[in-house]
């Protein structure tokens, strides 16, 4: 086990060795790092710490677990100038993210037979599984590609597929500036051009529920929420155009020799300002606005369900936030006393800006930005209001983190029925697979409210409300 040194409430520091850069940072209580196996993930934590021009720390999150290269719940800022950009830091389902939205009835005050009935509305209207998209709806040309990839969620929205007033409650407003279509192949064009408004396989997913507890009723109130009213959690990312992208920049870097002096191929990374991770960023950009018109499109298609089902006016369904966790982005920090630009990385977390931050779109920089964090099916999720600490480049984790790997949860739940037990458990849950079911049960994750709790104590994020899932769509 790697010696960690503890440096303050739910943070502790991971020793600066021969070839590290700069240290690692690790938020975590105690608890969850006796209760999780972290001998790899921590490793990875030291592999990052050598990347060129890496500045302060490379740090994990309280939901940290293994990934490609980067742990996900991984954190590195580089130098916008020296640094390099790393595939493996953004992760192959580039913002893959999350979004909140608030429907004006009260869960409670909806009828079993309604709720079913949504239930198997939105599983219909939604496309979900390994590949799949819409059958009937026209792929996307390469006009559309170039006009989504500049225009971000705006360009769903000029489709009829939301509201202007949707782009003040998005990350970044919903757009990535520095897309470029030119810079992706025509095959990942190809494997997005019916995906648009689907979820996809794997942890992804569309959550509804009931807003169970407040924390923080100011912050509540200027949002719109309150304790009892129905939300709609979406999560989804860039399918399978960011996945060929980042596959196609990991081949062109490997073979370009980037990988060399690494100590481990997986963090092959170009620098930020060569030819090759120009490319990769322009094309990253692509598919970071890629997704954010997923996501939608998917809030479009659950908006049409609600009316469908309880006659509510999708205008009444607001959306509170959009948050990406696996992209990297240009942003100014304070280092050693002076401004400097940054290119931070966060894979498997999440941007948690606090009041005042001039990116913050103007109805959250009184408050600072909320931070989404989805738990596992069966307990909760959180919404969180950022603090925007300057250790972790304004960072939070991204949710409750894998505690076991879906062949350890497939053989767990061998010869049982987790579609019953969830149901006993209060919640329905639909998906194409069922073995998708099994592979994302509850107890293959941490429990999220321990680690909201370490979030909260090493001073990243303040908890606003308790989310309680009860219908639930899987890939």
């Amino acid at each position: 086990m790697f010696d960690l040194v503890k440096k303050g409430p739910a943070t502790y520091e991971l020793p600066q060795v021969a070839g590290m850069q700069v240290p690692g940072l690790i938020i975590a209580t105690e608890a969850l790092l006796q209760e999780i196996e972290m001998e790899r993930p921590l490793e990875q934590v030291r592999n990052v710490a050598y990347l060129p021009g890496i500045v302060g720390y490379s740090i994990a999150m309280p939901d940290i677990h293994w990934g490609y290269g980067f742990p996900i719940g991984g954190v590195a800022a580089m130098d916008a100038e020296t640094g390099v950009i790393s595939p493996g830091g953004v992760g192959y389902d580039i913002n893959c993210g999350v979004r909140l939205a608030i429907v004006p009835e009260k869960f409670r005050e909806i009828s079993e037979r309604d709720k079913e009935a949504l239930l198997l509305a939105l599983f219909h209207l939604i496309p979900s599984g390994v590949g799949h998209g819409h059958k009937h709806r026209k792929a996307l040309t390469h006009a559309d590609y170039r006009n989504l990839v500049k225009l971000g969620a705006r360009w769903s929205i000029q489709q009829g597929y939301g509201f202007q007033s949707d782009l003040d409650h998005m990350e970044s407003n919903g757009c990535i500036n520095w897309g470029d279509i030119d810079a992706v192949s025509s095959y990942a064009q190809e494997r997005g051009s019916d995906q648009l408004g689907s979820i996809g396989s794997g942890n992804h997913f569309v959550e509804i529920g009931e807003v169970q507890q407040i924390y923080l009723p100011e912050i509540a109130a200027a949002w719109g929420v309150e304790q009892g009213q129905t939300y709609v959690l979406i999560h989804s990312g860039s399918r399978g155009f960011g996945h060929q992208i980042c596959q196609d920049t990991l081949n062109i870097f490997i073979k370009k020799g980037f990988a060399q002096g690494l100590p481990d191929r997986q963090l092959v990374a170009a620098p930020i300002n060569s030819p090759e991770g120009q490319t990769y960023f322009s094309a990253m950009a692509a598919a970071a606005n890629f997704a954010f018109n997923n996501r939608q499109q998917i809030l479009h298609l659950v908006r049409q369900g609600f009316n469908q089902v309880l006659k509510i006016d999708p205008e009444q369904i607001r959306l509170i936030y959009d948050v990406c966790h696996n992209i990297a982005k240009y942003e100014t920090h304070m280092v050693e006393g002076k401004p400097r630009k940054l290119c931070v990385h966060r894979k498997g977390a999440t941007r948690a800006f606090g009041p005042g931050a001039q990116e913050l779109s103007p109805v959250f920089r009184k408050t600072g930005q909320p931070v989404l964090v989805p738990g596992d099916m069966g307990r909760a999720s959180h919404l969180m209001v950022g603090c925007g600490n300057p250790l972790t480049w304004c960072s939070s984790c991204h949710g409750a983190g894998r505690a076991h790997s879906r062949i350890q949860s497939m053989k767990s739940w061998a010869g049982r029925n987790p579609i019953q037990h969830m149901k006993e458990q209060g919640v329905h849950v639909m998906a194409t697979s069922k073995r998708t079911i099994a592979e994302e049960m509850p107890d293959a994750y941490k429990d999220v409210d321990v680690v909201v709790e370490a979030v909260q104590e090493a001073g990243l994020a303040r908890m606003v409300a308790r989310l309680k899932p009860s219908l639930v769509i899987k890939g």
